[in-house]
């Protein structure tokens, strides 16, 4: 140990020779930083899925409609609250020990928590302990999304050529709406095959969960390929690895935190607004004799009882539309996302990630006001069908605008030594601030206006009102020194390196 070192350095890996050349190659970044968090997300789309149209009446059956899908949307965000710890986590041994093994363990997490979903008895077969079990299943998961994410982005960001870091940080990204098409589409698949509604209830729910394994496969096969950055090893060559990152970024980056975190709360209100939200508010019948008549199909082919009156007097209208044709309409807006996602990258390169995302933030508050003008019920219903398809369009080309960029913005705020665990912690915290609460709300919004969305836009649009505001008073990320160690790091400022010692 040099007289530079604190104790703490004993903590880090041995580090390569100096000048050792980057040994991942660029077609290995990105498939790693893209196929793990396509996996994650799709684990994560099935249970989204599964939350409108199923464990509402599997796991959750109150005899009320509204009710059940409030509890089914509450477990969805309870993973949200799960996400932050699992930033600490995964961000401290990610920091501490390297990126390799944390995304290993990440990927292991989420595939074997999605796997055991679509094991679990029903409340039929239980009673409410299942329901107790899916929300442990769903903890599990929400804590390995909340490692994925952050060191997704940082394998790809940490070996991008210089000037395309951006870019680089959008195929993790880009994980997200090929996560939403490949789980949608297998439900979308298992519903237009299955040979009945008691079949899909009982046995069929369960495939897109079950098949997760054979993903989970395929991604370990790649990361376990992967190497450490130069970027890492750099900062464990400086001295720089600390025994406590989480102390260290809260101590020296907690302003980076709070912008991180408000930074990303729009992005993930209107992720959540345009995937959860309306899928309930798009498959719900528009009128009560037409919902009462499928909510009582559907009680029967879960075995569940129905009563009329409390449906009736809970009831709030939809657009009516079936669950395949509404499904394959949010395909086609996520193909949008997945497009824009990419194309973000290099505008962000070129002029910046702060000023792109200053104009895509104005774009989602002016969405927001937008919500009946798009989503009224209208009396052709071709013309219905075409304004929801333009809104879903709309919504996911600011998705794409607003979610490639986060992806460098969020990680270049922090050195190297805290960059996991900051990144991680803004995203998952924000997580709980947007996602965690965005169905319920939207929901309840939903519901005190008989029907009507425009509530929920407004919501929308002050969620980003308040990403502006982060925005506004934050530094452009485009040029910082992405080698920059952090506190500790030999050649740093005294002070600096004795108020970390203890870190």
């Amino acid at each position: 140990m040099t007289a530079t070192q604190s104790p703490a350095d004993s903590t880090a890996p041995a580090a390569p020779a100096a000048g050792t050349a980057p040994a991942n190659s660029r077609s290995r970044v990105i498939l790693a930083s893209l196929v793990g968090t396509t996996i994650e997300f799709y684990d994560f789309y099935a249970y989204a899925t599964a939350a409108v149209l199923v464990f509402p009446i599997l796991f959750f059956p109150t005899g009320n409609e509204t009710t059940a899908l409030l509890s089914s949307f509450a477990v969805f965000g309870a993973a949200m609250v799960a996400r932050p710890i699992g930033a600490i986590v995964f961000g401290h041994f990610g920091d501490k020990y390297g990126r390799k093994a944390t995304l290993v363990a990440s990927l292991l997490t989420m595939g074997i928590a999605t796997f055991l979903i679509g094991l679990l008895p029903t409340h039929e077969q239980i009673g409410w302990f299942a329901a107790l079990f899916l929300l442990i299943l769903r903890l599990a998961q929400g804590f390995a999304l909340g490692g994925e994410w952050s060191g997704a982005a940082l394998v790809a960001t940490e070996n991008a050529p210089k000037g395309k870091r951006a870019w680089y940080g959008t195929f993790p990204q880009l994980g997200a709406p090929i996560g939403f098409i490949i789980a949608n589409g297998v439900f979308l698949a298992i519903n237009l095959l299955s040979p009945s509604r008691e079949w899909f209830f009982e046995w069929g729910w369960r495939v897109p969960f079950l098949f997760s394994a054979v993903m989970v496969i395929v991604g370990l096969w790649v990361r376990l390929k992967l190497v450490e950055s130069s970027t890492f090893t750099k900062a464990a060559e400086k001295g720089a690895i600390r025994k406590l990152p989480l102390g260290t970024a809260f101590k020296h980056n907690w302003r980076e935190l709070i912008l991180g975190t408000f930074i990303m709360l729009a992005t993930y209100v209107l992720f959540y607004l345009m995937t959860n939200f309306t899928l309930s508010y798009g498959t719900k019948a528009a009128d009560l004799e037409a919902a009462s008549a499928a909510a009582q199909a559907t009680a029967e082919a879960s075995g569940q009882p129905f009563d009329a009156d409390a449906f009736a007097a809970a009831f709030y209208p939809g657009l009516g539309f079936t669950y395949p044709d509404f499904v394959m309409m949010q395909i086609i807006g996520v193909v949008f996302f997945g497009v824009f996602t990419l194309l973000s990258g290099p505008i962000a390169d070129a002029i910046g990630r702060r000023r792109l995302l200053i104009w895509v933030t104005v774009a989602i508050i002016v969405f927001g006001l937008t919500f009946n003008l798009f989503l009224m019920p209208q009396l052709d219903p071709k013309f219905t069908g075409a304004l929801t398809q333009a809104f879903l369009i709309f919504g996911f080309v600011l998705m794409g605008s607003t979610f490639g960029p986060m992806g460098a913005i969020l990680p270049e705020l922090f050195p190297t030594n805290v960059r996991y665990t900051g990144s991680a912690v803004a995203y998952n915290v924000s997580s709980i601030l947007g996602a965690a609460v965005a169905p319920l709300i939207a929901v309840a919004l939903w519901a005190a206006a008989d029907g009507q969305p425009w509530p929920v836009g407004i919501y929308l649009s002050v969620m980003g009102v308040l990403t502006l505001v982060a925005l506004l008073i934050s530094k452009e990320t485009k040029d910082v020194d992405y080698d920059d160690a952090g506190v500790g790091a030999r050649g740093r400022l005294a002070e600096g390196e004795a108020e970390a010692a203890s870190l």
